[in-house]
């Protein structure tokens, strides 16, 4: 069994940055990939990054070149560094988690605010 738990969300002015992490207990070495989705109440959830076992990276293009995916020393740590904040990037954050022939795994989600 695993659990994801996320932290870094907050309130932060437009053009700031956020980090957000999500720390996986349990062994994820047969991971296949973990990332982030964001939900607001008008819009479905959507992938906004993702990192694979191979570490290939997958970004909305909404994000890109503004936030990065890591996950440094292959440890069970995936992080979202989240620069040049737009408002529109106001979202609840869920980490997930996908491994072969299981259910997807999810975060509790964490809020992000954007707003002057």
């Amino acid at each position: 069994q695993v659990q994801l738990v996320e932290s870094g969300g907050g309130l932060v002015q437009p053009g700031g940055s956020l980090r957000l992490s999500c720390a996986a207990s349990g062994s994820i070495f047969s991971f296949i990939t973990m990332g982030w989705y964001r939900q607001t109440p008008e819009k479905q959830r959507e992938l906004v990054a993702a990192i694979s076992s191979g570490i290939t990276t997958t970004y909305e293009d909404s994000v890109k070149g503004r936030f990065t995916i890591s996950r440094p020393n292959a440890k069970n740590t995936v992080y979202l560094q989240m620069n040049s904040l737009k408002p529109e990037d106001t979202a609840v954050y869920y980490c997930f988690v996908d491994f072969p022939r299981l259910p997807r795994y999810w975060g509790q989600g964490t809020q992000v605010t954007v707003s002057s």
